[in-house]
């Protein structure tokens, strides 16, 4: 889930559960989802600097990552993660991949 204000920024994501498109070790759409998401807030940490409260569990596939303030760089990987989310939803699906916008 992707939330944002209602002038569109960023202000958490979160992601839930496993894709389930194979078994655990060999889901590829699972695999593609949390490189995507970890390789992100990752960037947003070590790149841009950005502030951020990340709360995860490992077993539930759980990752909270909540935003203060997004500078225009940490916007642009916010976008360029959604932009790779949607292409895995085209792939495989929305039985393995559910992209959802909140406005808060």
């Amino acid at each position: 889930m992707i939330y944002q204000s209602n002038k569109g920024e960023y202000q958490r994501m979160t992601c839930k559960g496993h894709a389930g498109y194979a078994d655990y070790g060999k889901d590829i759409v699972c695999a593609s989802i949390s490189c995507l998401v970890i390789n992100t807030i990752n960037s947003l940490d070590e790149l841009v600097h950005e502030k951020m409260e990340i709360t995860t569990e490992e077993e539930q596939g759980y990752i909270d990552c909540r935003f203060e303030s997004l500078s225009d760089q940490g916007k642009l990987l916010m976008d360029s993660l959604i932009l790779g989310l949607q292409n895995i939803v085209s792939n495989y699906g929305k039985k393995y991949l559910e992209l959802k916008f909140k406005e808060v």
